[in-house]
């Protein structure tokens, strides 16, 4: 009669082996140095080189990545398990409740309810050893009015370091201002480590933070190509997008003025380890919607593991519609012929090929990277397609439109570029 119980004990056992039931937290601390902060994981130094999302976390171990950050805990589990076993960690991120989409921090029930739901959701995965941070909620100062929700944060961290004697926690802020940070240094002193998600502006984060008066250490949990709002904007309300080449350069360029030198950055996650339309579908992903990785991709891996990638991406240098060059305004005629000049290089040699869209720009436009839809693509418009241009034929409706172009390397990798123009009336 004893065999069936050893077994069915041994059967359990195994389940919760597998499930990570029994996996034990990795510990980690933050520690003050005699000139900034490190993180301490199991108690060696961990400097986060880090990536927005959960998606191609194999190409981001492989380049020299050590971590990834997500927006939200739940269903986490099978994300976490990847994570580990890529040796990997991961800042799981809370979703905490807006101001701007509709959530009153005045109204206490609400709050309490919001601290319980997250509550469960710490517990499920608080032991997993891929954990290193919690993020407590993002940019929810972004058109926020009420400093409450500072108080609802702290709260929240005070719940988790309850529950969770073995992680951070950190809320993510929409730049670097002053008085916001004013207002988490009177509000929410418990949380361990402030987050700012910084563009075109950077470089000039270090400095921000020590004229804020922050004394803890900090990390860069969203940082990339200059923003569409930080951008050139055309008389047609349309941002002029950055190619994916000049992205590359003011990548490693901020990166190495900021990240890399000031000892109270503890690491950073870079935006976006995969593709998303936010504005245009280049503007932010590191890839395309084909999974191809552009000339930034390469800049990680340099900025992460000190060496570049055997095979590089192709370079585009400039993109020229009817002879005239970004930033400059330009206007076309409706179901008119116009010359497209490419001019892009391959630093391995490698035969390029191009791939051409045109879509009317877009007027899905969210905020603060809320969800947004993909303008439908206009086919048939572009012709006469040869190594180093095409013909681009106007639609026949009045308005703006962007051309896109992809060079391609025939290795998965990429140069993007876009053009945007306005078809007037006659």
């Amino acid at each position: 009669m004893r065999t069936p119980i050893v077994k069915i004990f041994s059967c359990c056992l195994f389940v919760m082996l597998s499930a990570g039931v029994l996996a034990q937290p990795v510990k980690v601390t933050v520690n003050q140095t005699k000139d900034g902060f490190s993180l301490m994981r199991n108690g060696k130094p961990y400097f986060i080189k880090g990536a927005g999302g959960s998606t191609k976390m194999e190409q981001l171990a492989a380049f020299g990545g050590n971590s990834i950050r997500t927006w939200g805990s739940r269903n986490s589990g099978p994300t976490l398990d990847k994570a580990q076993s890529l040796g990997l960690t991961v800042t799981l991120g809370l979703d905490v409740a807006r101001e701007r989409h509709g959530f009153n921090y005045g109204d206490t029930a609400a709050v309490h309810q919001q601290l319980e739901k997250l509550k469960k959701e710490v517990i499920a995965y608080k032991d997993h050893p891929a954990v290193i941070i919690w993020g407590i909620g993002n940019e929810l100062n972004l058109d926020y009015k009420n400093p409450k929700v500072w108080d609802a944060v702290n709260d929240i961290s005070k719940m988790i370091h309850q529950l969770d004697p073995n992680h951070l926690t950190t809320t993510m802020l929409a730049g670097a201002n002053a008085k916001v940070i004013g207002d988490i240094k009177a509000r929410c002193q418990d949380i361990d480590l402030l987050s700012v998600q910084v563009y075109g502006g950077l470089a000039s984060v270090p400095g921000q933070m020590a004229g804020a008066g922050w004394t803890k250490g900090y990390m860069v949990t969203e940082w990339g190509p200059t923003g569409h709002w930080e951008s050139k904007i055309l008389p047609w309300k349309a941002a002029v997008e950055e190619t994916s080449s000049e992205k590359a350069a003011v990548y490693r360029s901020r990166y190495e003025a900021s990240i890399a030198k000031d000892k109270h950055c503890v690491g950073s996650y870079v935006f976006l380890w995969g593709q998303k339309q936010e504005r245009t579908p280049t503007w932010y992903g590191l890839f395309t919607e084909a999974g191809e990785s552009s000339e930034v991709v390469d800049v990680m891996q340099y900025l992460w593991s000190g060496s570049w990638p055997k095979n590089r991406a192709p370079h585009l240098d400039s993109l020229l519609l009817n002879g005239k060059r970004l930033p400059e305004a330009i206007y076309l005629g409706k179901d008119q012929q116009y010359p497209v000049a490419v001019f892009a290089s391959d630093p391995d040699k490698d035969k390029l090929s191009y791939r051409w869209e045109l879509l009317p720009e877009s007027t899905d436009l969210g905020q603060g990277g809320d969800r947004e839809s993909r303008p439908k693509e206009i086919p048939g418009l572009v012709t006469d397609r040869f190594p180093k241009g095409a013909t681009l034929t106007t639609p026949g409706k009045p308005g703006p439109y962007r051309l896109f172009l992809y060079v391609m390397d025939g290795n998965n990798k990429v140069a993007t570029g876009n053009v945007p123009f306005f078809v007037k009336e006659d």
